[in-house]
């Protein structure tokens, strides 16, 4: 019988003759849909881009209770859980809706130099075309990039 995880393994191996680059998801408490709004994207744009950049935050997708993100180790030297815990505190002081919670944990996976980040980034922005949510991934608009992550 195949036991499943309650938790998702952690631990993102940084090679220095290889670029770094993480796809997470991290999920609203008990799935609650209040993630794609105006409010929420541009106070995490915010938060990515000028406080929380341990990691680099580059293309990402907020669906309605969970968010996909790529990023990728800046020149600081912060265990990818640890800055997840940072962001989200941040966001959570700041948003000051006691009801909208985050999960405590979140998944991760290490794109692998056969994969494209390119091709998984294809992968995750038609998630909003899958849902149901829109006809065509670009009409999407909780979306975006904030640094450029690229393959050496």
């Amino acid at each position: 019988m195949k036991k499943e995880r309650k938790h998702p393994a952690h631990g993102v191996f940084i090679a220095l003759n290889r670029p770094t680059i993480v796809l997470a998801t991290v999920c609203t408490k008990n799935r609650e849909p209040w993630l794609a709004n105006e409010t929420v994207h541009q106070l995490l744009r915010q938060i990515w881009a000028e406080e929380a950049t341990a990691w680099l935050v580059g293309r990402y997708v907020l669906m309605p209770d969970h968010l996909h993100l790529f990023a990728a180790p800046s020149a600081e030297d912060v265990l990818l859980d640890n800055w997840v815990r940072f962001w989200k505190s941040l966001f959570t002081k700041r948003y000051k809706n006691p009801s909208h919670r985050w999960q405590p944990d979140y998944w991760d996976r290490r794109l692998r130099a056969s994969e494209s980040y390119d091709a998984a980034w294809e992968y995750v922005r038609h998630n909003p075309v899958r849902h149901g949510l829109v006809k065509n991934p670009e009409d999407w608009l909780f979306q975006g990039e904030i640094f450029v992550l690229e393959w050496w």
